[in-house]
């Protein structure tokens, strides 16, 4: 009896044969899997960077990447398509979860026919958006691509129109990043500028309209592929980039990082983390500021470090329009977007560049229920022909619309200067902000006791008789306007400013009204708002 069951169980044990079906599946799938072949996937790394299933990889949490529409494959035939082999059709779509949340991802194979966009690739896109749009899920796109499929003809244009037309359904609903991880150039340039963030790498990532050999033929002008599209000039010229890595690990650690921030769907808050930093810590350095003599700079990121939890931050479109600051951060653990005015660069004046930097990430915000906190040290608009004939006017406007529209959470605290328009702009007590603090060195005027004087005030300086006594009535003059125009305690009188503060106590001021408004609602607000590109 024991040999015929040491017997038996070493049949259990013994491979049993595979069914045929079976067999030929593996086979489809490992075809399917292999990209372009090994040539063309060692050509991809020659060129410094990872496959698309790589990519997947580095991105995801470990052993959740759910793979859709595998074996489909083109229909079109002409121009020899039918006898190639085209696996997935050049892009790998699924689902998947990062930091243990459910993401939809789709990434362009450049190995196959150079990741080029034909019907059934856009297809494959579209159904994985749907999949995200109806599961309230974020949606992320690595693209590297060729472009439209030029031997499949118009069906190519078309199937950008489907990915486009579901960019502008999903935005404001589920958060959209694209991640430009090779060459996108032409129509494909729109569906990125269409989501909400988009990430490129130094060296490896392109995107542009018309390529360098079309601008040479239409303009004369010469330019390289990376002068013209890289990272660098979306970053800080053209502000189309909000993130830009070193590498592709950095990449996927920063998308990871910034999905960390933000809520599934317009229908949930931003996750809450627990917070070991104590929301009553003291701010010395704010101190230190209200000495600071008002025409000196500084770097507001030092105020935000200082009051975020455990001093992070993570900035949003660093290298563009740096006279406005925007990003994220934790306050007493629960997610905070930051939008404050920069005197280390022009001053902090508000300008073209820093008024639709600062409208779009508003409108986000607003999007997905992500409370704003606004520090404000402006001296007004940028002056300037430049500034007015590119339209400041119309530019500057998006500001004031985005804070008045928001009904989220609004904190504003005035730093130092908040001056004409630009005091209206950021987001004061009449745009609806919800709690408006003031440090005891704010000065909050029509315009700066110094040029106020110079007009309420010719005849008397005119009518002095030396440069000494005219900088003496000057310094009086002005020391009196700003103790009666331009004093903080003054708008406090009128209720334009709900208190005015103490500096060491201004991140517990903060936390406090957050989570007073953490619950808050406007009635008729919840309709769907999309997030348009500014």
């Amino acid at each position: 009896m024991e040999k015929e069951a040491v017997k038996d169980a070493e049949k259990s044990r013994a491979p049993r044969p595979v069914a045929a079906s079976v067999v030929k599946l593996r086979a489809a799938v490992e075809k399917a899997s292999a990209g372009g072949g090994p040539a063309r996937l060692e050509a991809q790394k020659a060129r410094g960077k990872f496959t698309a299933r790589e990519r997947i990889h580095y991105l995801l949490d470990e052993g959740t990447f759910q793979e859709l529409d595998l074996l489909v494959s083109t229909r079109a035939v002409d121009f020899g398509l039918k006898d190639k082999d085209i696996p997935g059709d050049g892009v790998i779509t699924g689902f998947g979860q990062i930091n243990g949340r459910e993401v939809c991802v789709y990434a362009q194979d450049f190995t196959v026919l150079g990741g080029s966009l034909g019907l059934a690739h856009a297809k494959k896109i579209a159904k994985v958006m749907d999949l995200a749009y109806e599961n309230r899920v974020p949606v992320v796109g690595l693209l590297d691509s060729g472009g439209a499929r030029i031997q499949e003809g118009v069906d190519s244009l078309d199937g950008y129109a489907e990915i486009f037309q579901r960019n502008v359904k999903c935005s404001g609903v589920i958060p959209q990043i694209s991640v430009i991880l090779g060459p996108c150039a032409g129509g494909a340039v729109y569906s990125p500028a269409l989501t909400d963030y988009i990430f490129m790498v130094e060296g490896i990532s392109q995107m542009f309209v018309t390529g360098p050999d079309v601008v040479k033929a239409a303009t004369g002008e010469e330019v390289t592929f990376d002068g013209l599209g890289g990272a660098d000039a979306h970053s800080s010229k053209s502000g189309v980039c909000h993130f830009v890595a070193k590498s592709e690990p950095d990449c996927f650690r920063q998308v990871r990082e910034l999905l960390s921030y933000l809520p599934q769907n317009r229908w949930e808050k931003p996750p809450r983390v627990a917070n070991p930093d104590p929301i009553r810590r003291h701010v010395p350095l704010m101190e230190q500021m209200c000495n600071l003599d008002p025409r000196k700079s500084y770097r507001v990121h030092h105020i935000v470090w200082q009051i975020a939890d455990e001093h992070k931050f993570f900035e949003v479109q660093a290298g563009y329009a740096k006279n406005m600051v925007t990003g994220f951060c934790r306050m007493g653990g629960e997610v905070v977007g930051v939008v404050a005015n920069n005197p280390a660069h022009v001053a902090g004046a508000l300008d073209i560049n820093a008024s639709d930097k600062a409208a779009r990430f508003i409108r986000f915000l607003n999007c997905f229920n992500i409370p704003v906190l606004t520090l404000v040290d402006v001296p007004g608009y940028w002056p300037g022909v430049t500034q007015e004939h590119g339209g400041i006017i119309r530019h500057g406007a998006k500001i004031l619309f985005a804070y008045a529209e928001a009904t989220v959470p609004k904190i504003t605290v005035i730093l130092r200067k908040a001056y004409g328009g630009a005091y209206i702009a950021m987001s004061s007590k009449h745009m609806k902000g919800d709690f408006n603090f003031a440090l005891p060195c704010a000065e909050i005027a029509v315009m700066g006791p110094a040029g106020a004087i110079e007009i309420l005030y010719s005849r008397e300086i005119a009518a002095c008789k030396t440069d000494a006594d005219k900088a003496a009535l000057r310094a009086k003059l002005c020391a009196e306007y700003a103790a009666k125009f331009a004093s903080p305690y003054q708008t406090a009188s009128t209720g334009s400013i709900d208190e005015v503060i103490e500096p060491s106590l201004m991140r517990y001021k903060i936390v406090r009204a957050l989570r007073f408004l953490k619950d808050k609602r406007v009635p008729g607000t919840h309709e769907n708002r999309g997030n348009i590109p500014l």
